[in-house]
This record gives structure tokens, C-alpha cells and sequence, in this order.
């Protein structure tokens, strides 16, 4: 069974993840089949884009802490994301936590229904948003970045468009989608893909000077005591020791 489900219509694939009894977390096997899924995607000449979407009320819980991805093996996925030739385009309707984040930075484009919520959940558990920060904080509005990041709060769909982490929001996505996609269709492939380079320039320079500084530091982090007794507090759903 895999978990990664694809459908292909009129020049766009669908890659959805569908994990929902694990909240679509981010495993080792889903990280593989994503970064799968967009390479056959990129050498498709048929696809004129890629949207990502999931199973559940969860688009994506974050890492999946029993069975986590090699962090390099993550970050490549991010990467891959943004120098894919092709637009990536997320489709959520549901929550959307830590690693999940990194995701929606990666994309192009983020619609989201109205009802989605998101949160960096990293510091209540002990840890930073180390190396999803790398397509995140070139899109965000530094202020709101800060907030999020500090405070591990839960927030909407209509903020997280004012702070630049999503492109638009609406109550029916799939609705709100359709006009998006046509006009994808139109796009030629060279224009596509060229478009995307200029665009995400800034964001592959943080991959390229940022991401085996970023990825050590989370590695050290997720070692240290304070995180070990942050991800047991989160399994077994009670505070942590320093919550006061």
C-alpha cells in the first residue's frame, strides 16, 4: 500500500498523501514517495503542474517521530520542490503543523480553506523550525515569522495569508482551484519553468549557503534532554517539564 496516491487530469498531477491515521506525518516511506512522485512529475513532459494534496483533516502533522526521515532526506525534498521545473501547487483543508510548514514554504502556490489551521509547534517541544526555515522565512513577513515561531500558537487561514505563508483562502478550495489550474495550463513549459527560477533565485541560495549548518543544528537539538522529555510529553499528551 502506498502512501502517496496519483491521478493525472488535462496536464495536472495530483500527488496525495495519504497517511490520514498518522496525520500524513512525515515518515521516511512518505518522504520517499513524494520526492518519487515529483521526479516522475518533472521528467513527464504532459505535466504542466503539480498539486499537492492530502487524505484526513490533517494536510501534515510534521515529522513522524517513531519513524523519521533522515533530515538531509528531507531537506532534499524541500529543495526539490522549489527548483522543480514545474509549478507545485498545495491544496489543504485541515491543520497543518511544524515540518508541514516547510512543505507549504517549498510550494508555489498555498490555497488553504477557511477553516485550516497552522502552527510551529517546534518550541513546545523543545526544538526550533531549524531547516524548514529555509523556504519559509524568505516568504514571511519577519514580524509574523517571529510571533509563530516563539510563541507555538495556533493560528487561521485568514492570518496565515496576511503573513504570506499561504496565496489564498477560500471556503470551497477545490472551487477556488479551478481557475488557478486552467491558468497554469496555459503556461508553456519554458515560461514555467524559467518563471520559477527567478522566483525562488533567493530561495535556493538559502538552501545552497544554509542547509548543513541548519540541518546539524536540528540534529543537536533533537539529542539534547530538554527535546527528549519534549517529544515524551507530546506522545503522552502532558505538559512538559518546564511549562509553568
Amino acid at each position: 500500500m502506498t502512501l502517496v496516491a496519483t491521478a493525472h487530469e488535462r496536464g495536472i498531477t495530483t500527488l496525495t498523501m495519504d497517511a490520514p491515521a498518522k496525520r500524513n506525518a512525515l515518515s521516511a516511506r512518505l518522504v520517499d514517495e513524494l520526492a518519487d512522485g515529483l521526479d516522475a512529475c518533472a521528467k513527464n513532459p504532459s505535466v504542466r503542474a503539480v498539486v499537492l494534496s492530502h487524505t484526513g483533516t490533517t494536510f501534515c502533522a510534521g515529522a513522524d517521530l517513531k519513524e523519521p526521515p533522515n533530515p538531509y532526506t528531507f531537506v532534499a525534498l524541500m529543495r526539490q520542490i522549489v527548483a522543480h521545473p514545474k509549478p507545485v501547487v498545495a491544496r489543504v483543508t485541515g491543520h497543518v503543523r511544524a515540518g508541514g510548514l516547510g512543505l507549504l514554504g517549498a510550494c508555489d502556490i498555498v490555497v488553504a480553506s477557511s477553516d485550516s489551521d497552522f502552527a510551529f509547534t517546534e518550541v513546545r517541544i523543545g526544538v526550533a523550525p531549524a531547516v524548514i526555515s529555509m523556504p519559509l522565512l524568505p516568504r514571511m513577513a519577519p514580524r509574523a515569522a517571529a510571533r509563530h515561531y516563539l510563541t507555538g500558537e495556533t493560528f487561521g487561514a485568514a492570518e496565515a495569508l496576511t503573513d504570506g505563508l499561504i496565496t489564498e483562502t477560500a471556503d470551497d478550495v477545490d472551487t477556488a482551484l479551478v481557475p488557478l489550474l486552467d491558468a497554469l495550463r496555459r503556461g508553456s513549459p519554458q515560461g514555467l519553468a524559467e518563471s520559477k527560477k527567478l522566483l525562488n533565485a533567493r530561495v535556493l541560495e538559502t538552501f545552497e549557503q544554509y542547509a548543513e549548518d541548519l540541518v546539524q543544528r536540528s540534529a543537536s537539538l533533537f539529542a539534547t534532554a530538554e527535546a527528549r522529555e519534549g517529544m515524551a510529553a507530546f506522545i503522552e499528551k502532558r505538559d512538559a517539564a518546564w511549562v509553568r
